[in-house]
């Protein structure tokens, strides 16, 4: 009995290790591809900004001797400052004496210098202390009270101006709200504490969103949409804020996730004729007739290739690429006769370049990236309203880089989602030629931004 069970528990030790042993070859395996991996990745170049799509901020630029000089430039014949158009006062100071001592207050006189003097008078909170008035009517005994005259109804002690002054200096000047706090004590003479500055903000929230839906109307109303995204920082979690827009109108999306769920969100059952981004999967497909890649993370992906050692296929397509750009920064002074045979001839040279079999991997990779996007490459040579990059996209996001470095981000969801809402009236403001602090004025009484003529 004793020996049958002794040879049960070995059998059962024997069948664990062949398992044990099975999952342990397993992984020998798993982390020899990965070894194998790693090594082929120790011959290829670094990843720059001139090659992927690694941000200018994190590229390592050389040193420089400190001894190196930079060589003078020729001098130039100085600059005055221009005078104001409309001087708040002007004073015409006569001479009353020759410097030889001679009296010449009676003497007739000309201009013979003119200049302004700037100076910003001292400000202060300016206070209207609203009392209403009241009493018992005589004829039904019952209390009344004086109605408060229009703009100066109770509730909020702070004015539309000072309002939009507020959103103004968090929003786009990216001041945190204790420095805010300080700096209208010290400079406009004004107690206004962190928590009141949340309330402004706060209070907003809803004449933003409503200016927001009549951009997103105009740019849905329109046959193209570019786009891009960025990280935002919310509590303690990643977030995107997306950008979708075209020509003057532009909206920002705060949203916790990068994929299409935030573009279908969006799009509801729009769809564009055409989409310009770049190759991120959650941005293509949506358009009806084309999606317009960004030639400039093309060139960069070419580059790439380039370095790695690619000399098949990398180096023609980068000047491809370069000759289409050229020519679109010329479309405007082209005939559309001209732009059609300009896109011929890319194509074909295009055709040849592909005709070639590249050996080196990376030029493999770049032969499918290239096969992927093959017809959609120049759809901007002939179509005006298409742009070659997807540069505007990142400009516009621009803005929200640095105030992701001042601030750090968000506390609170509502407060991302706000500043989605600000951002999209004054970048829209922006390429209406409205400034940022007028936008938010016209925001606030419930005006709509004026489309550029």
């Amino acid at each position: 009995m004793t020996r049958g069970t002794d040879l049960v528990d070995k059998d059962a030790l024997i069948a664990s290790l062949l398992e044990r042993n099975s999952v342990l070859v397993g992984l020998v395996e798993q982390l020899t591809a990965r070894i194998a991996e790693l090594e082929a990745k120790s011959g290829s170049p670094p990843k720059t900004p001139k090659n992927s799509s690694i941000p200018p901020s994190k590229g390592q630029k050389p040193s420089g001797s400190e001894t190196a000089k930079k060589k003078k430039r020729n001098p130039h014949a100085g600059a005055n400052r221009p005078l104001h158009p409309n001087p708040t006062r002007k004073r015409d100071v006569m001479a009353q004496a020759c410097s030889c001592g001679a009296d010449v207050s009676g003497v007739a006189q000309t201009a013979c210098e003119v200049y302004d003097r700037i100076e910003i008078p001292a400000i202060m909170p300016d206070v209207t202390r609203v009392s209403l008035h009241g009493g018992v009517c005589p004829c039904c005994n019952k209390r009344f009270k004086a109605t408060a005259p229009e703009g100066l109804e109770p509730g909020s002690p702070f004015g539309p101006n000072l309002r939009a002054f507020v959103i103004y200096l968090r929003t786009v000047q990216g001041i945190p709200l204790e420095r805010l706090s300080r700096l209208l004590h010290e400079l406009l003479g004004l107690e206004i504490s962190e928590g009141a500055l949340v309330n402004i903000l706060a209070a907003s929230r809803g004449a933003f969103a409503t200016q927001t839906d009549r951009i997103k109307a105009e740019l849905l109303a329109g046959a193209v949409i570019a786009s891009d995204e960025t990280g935002l920082r919310v509590g303690k979690a990643n977030h995107w804020l997306w950008v979708f827009h075209h020509a003057d109108s532009a909206v920002f999306v705060a949203h916790e996730h990068r994929s299409k769920a935030v573009v279908a969100d969006f799009l509801d059952d729009y769809r564009p004729e055409y989409w310009i981004s770049d190759r991120l999967r959650s941005q293509e497909g949506w358009a009806t007739r084309g999606h317009q890649p960004c030639l400039a993370h093309l060139i960069r992906d070419t580059q790439y290739a380039i370095d790695c050692g690619d000399t098949v296929l990398a180096p023609g397509f980068k000047d491809i690429l370069k000759e289409a750009c050229r020519i679109g920064a010329r479309r405007d002074e082209l005939a559309n006769s001209t732009l059609k045979t300009y896109e011929s001839k890319l194509n074909r040279k295009l055709d040849q370049l592909m005709a070639r079999k590249p050996t080196h991997a990376a030029g493999r990779k770049l032969e499918g990236i290239i096969k992927k996007v093959r017809h959609q490459i120049f759809l901007f040579i002939t179509r005006r309203e298409l742009s070659a990059t997807n540069n505007g996209s990142e400009r516009a996001l621009r803005h929200t880089a640095v105030y992701r470095k001042i601030t750090n981000g968000f506390r609170s969801k509502w407060a991302s989602e706000h500043y989605a809402h600000i951002r999209s009236v004054v970048e829209t403001g922006r390429r209406r030629a409205i400034s940022a602090i007028e936008a938010i004025r016209l925001t606030l009484k419930g005006v709509p931004l004026a489309a550029s003529p």
